[in-house]
């Protein structure tokens, strides 16, 4: 361990900046989120933050699907982040209800339930916590359909294990890890990371009334941070799609979560978008990959490997990672491990000057 330890001049406070665009007005929500559904872009929108976009979805699948329901660690009365707030009193405590604090009982619960019929909208109060229920995702959840030789009803299909994730600034070793990566190999279960409110209402409807299980790992610093012109009415975003948010010529830059700035967002984890990265990295040459979760044994491994084996010959430079450091998540520290605009303009700079 101790040889893993950063040296000191690698260590530098988190350089503060304006966060990302969002849409302050209607025509920049359809302008900013090319891919919502026609007949939304021309719909009222609303001032929303991320953790009350997340309640609106919750909302909406509640009302349009009776067989739906929500249970976890708090969330009766609005969770830790009261992304739940007020929706026992809408719809009762037959179907937003509280459970014992195991995380493997709430995914075991949520497997049965989905397979009997129901919509389970499990949530695990902070990503940090899922480990104890791992066994149940991976032997469980993920290998259900498989097993089954596609019959109908043995699935865990409309199950959604949603979960906030990554630094939040003062989480430590126990409430700002990403373990995103740790899904890479879980075949059978997809992964979704939102960047804002407007993305996390779409996903979150589409993902529930899907045929597959579904991890929402919603990153909580901007459950309040974030805040845009979100649709009223009901939508679903494309699961497994990345969107291009500015498109370009010289470096193909991809993100998710709350590292994304520009260019490319992943959306989907797992699986990630190959064709949309392959595509974009054929034009430009070059990749720069970026994300909060430790470098090894992280998303951009995976999508620095596709794109070494798809654009070999297209390549200007290797694949530049972005990432978070090799180190446990430090309470004090958490602004030396997340990357900053200086890490990522740097490798931006190291990338096209290859």
């Amino acid at each position: 361990m101790k040889n893993s330890l950063l040296p000191l001049r690698f260590l530098r406070p988190a350089v503060k900046v304006p966060r990302r665009s969002l849409a302050h007005t209607p025509s920049q929500t359809y302008n900013l989120h090319t891919d919502l559904p026609k007949h939304i872009r021309s719909s009222k929108t609303k001032r929303t933050n991320y953790f009350t976009a997340v309640n609106d979805a919750l909302r909406i699948i509640l009302t349009t699907d009776d067989k739906s329901l929500i249970f976890g660690e708090d969330v009766s009365f609005g969770g830790v982040f009261r992304c739940t707030s007020n929706l026992t009193d809408s719809f009762g405590s037959s179907r937003i209800f509280n459970t014992p604090l195991s995380e493997q009982g709430i995914i075991g619960f949520a497997i049965g339930l989905s397979a009997s019929g129901y919509t389970a909208l499990p949530e695990i109060q902070f990503a940090d916590y899922l480990f104890p229920a791992f066994d149940q995702l991976h032997n469980e959840a993920s290998k259900m359909r498989y097993r089954s030789g596609g019959a109908e009803n043995f699935n865990a299909g409309r199950m959604v294990v949603r979960m906030p994730t990554s630094a939040v600034g003062h989480g430590g070793l126990y409430h700002s890890q990403s373990p995103e990566a740790f899904f890479l190999g879980m075949q059978g279960i997809t992964v979704i990371i939102p960047r804002s409110p407007v993305q996390a209402k779409g996903l979150l409807i589409a993902a529930a009334r899907g045929a597959d299980p579904v991890v929402i790992m919603e990153p909580k610093i901007l459950y309040r941070a974030a805040v845009e012109e979100v649709p009223l009415e009901e939508y679903e975003l494309p699961i497994g799609k990345a969107e291009v948010l500015q498109a370009g010529t010289d470096v193909t830059l991809v993100a998710y979560g709350t590292m994304v700035v520009e260019v490319i967002d992943l959306r989907t984890v797992r699986p990630w978008d190959k064709e949309t990265i392959t595509k974009s990295v054929n034009k430009t040459g070059r990749c720069v990959v970026v994300h909060e979760a430790s470098r090894t044994g992280g998303v951009g491994e995976s999508v620095a490997g596709e794109v070494q084996e798809r654009c070999f010959l297209r390549l200007e430079a290797p694949v530049t990672r972005v990432t978070g450091w090799d180190t446990p998540m430090p309470l004090a520290f958490e602004g030396f491990v997340v990357p900053d605009v200086v890490r990522v303009l740097d490798g931006i700079k190291r990338t096209v000057k290859y």
